[in-house]
């Protein structure tokens, strides 16, 4: 479901990463790596925000470079700061996700949200959030449509222990059918998702 190959990416002189290979189907895989590694670019190039200096990036099978709306149609991505429009409500970008993937907003995301304690609000402006609440809005539009990936960049920062376990359930239950590829420091988090840990050397060579 998740596949990159030769991927390579620097800025200036600096080598962020190179010659990176990966493939997963289903399950959940958790980068732990040491701070200023390059966790969040590598995540921005496979979620497409970040274009690599070589390389190839496959969600669902299709190619994020010669078929982009294919592989983004595939493909959820949380990363860390979760900011829209500043004036847009986590109700409005909730059925903007679930248009664009032709569907509803239905009572199984209601639910998550309500679990995630978001109902009081759904309808605040996402510059009236804080940054654990805009957060768990973006995770709650995961389980809207058919995706086959999920790329999260440090999903349990800014959450209480009643959001975290809510976001272990979560985790499982996606990694029973998509891949679901995240960053974190957590090694706590990880286990508890049984989630593999890997590191940059695990996807060089």
């Amino acid at each position: 479901m998740l596949r990159f190959d030769n991927l390579s990416k620097r800025y200036g002189e600096r080598v962020i990463f190179q010659g990176l290979h990966y493939e997963n189907q289903a399950g959940c895989v958790a980068l732990n790596d040491e701070s200023g590694s390059g966790k969040s670019t590598l995540l921005g190039v496979l979620a497409g925000t970040i274009e690599a200096d070589s390389g190839d990036v496959w969600i669902g099978g299709h190619a994020l470079r010669s078929a982009p709306l294919a592989a983004q149609t595939a493909l959820m991505y949380v990363p860390e700061d979760c900011m829209t429009y500043p004036d847009q409500t986590g109700r409005a970008y909730l059925h903007d996700v679930a248009t664009a993937r032709k569907t509803t907003v239905g009572a199984a995301a209601l639910e998550l949200a309500d679990r995630f304690g978001l109902t009081p609000h759904l309808d605040k402006r996402f510059e009236q959030m804080s940054f654990g609440t805009r957060k768990k809005i973006f995770l709650t539009a995961s389980v809207l449509g058919e995706t086959s990936v999920l790329i999260a960049d440090e999903p349990v920062g800014g959450l209480d222990a009643s959001a975290r376990a809510v976001l272990v359930e979560l985790f499982s239950m996606l990694g029973e059918t998509r891949t679901v590829f995240f960053s974190s420091y957590d090694t706590v988090f990880t286990e508890a998702c049984q989630a593999a840990s890997i590191q940059f050397s695990d996807l060089a060579g």
